[in-house]
């Protein structure tokens, strides 16, 4: 069974950059979207970015500081975080849409187990 596994998260200054990973575990398929989401607690969980073949979407609160990136042959979708606030501590959650295999589509929706990203000083 496919999993998600992440790295990159820990603890950060204000100010500072992060790159988070997200390596699918397998092979013989791909996803339509991969992407990354944050919550904090007591809050909802919500979208930071996510990238399909043509098209990335952001947060507008992370537009023009995160940019998230995938290569397809290893399977593998990056969030490359800079000039990080603290407000943006949270844990983020990978997460795979839309799976392609042995020539057909599956509606899956996967997840990572999530990665704790703390930005204070």
């Amino acid at each position: 069974q496919v999993q998600l596994v992440e790295s990159g998260g820990g603890l950060v200054q204000p100010g500072g950059s992060l790159r988070l990973s997200c390596a699918a575990s397998g092979s013989g398929f791909s996803f339509v979207t991969m992407g990354w989401y944050r919550q904090t607690p007591g809050k909802q969980r919500e979208l930071v970015a996510d990238i399909t073949s043509d098209t990335t979407r952001y947060a507008d609160s992370v537009k023009g500081r995160f940019t998230i990136s995938r290569d397809n042959a290893k399977n593998t979708v990056y969030l490359q975080m800079n000039s990080l606030k603290p407000e943006d501590t949270a844990v983020y959650y990978c997460h795979a849409n839309g799976m392609l295999r042995r020539g057909y589509y599956e509606a899956t929706n996967y997840w990572g187990q999530g990665t704790q990203v703390t930005v204070s000083s």
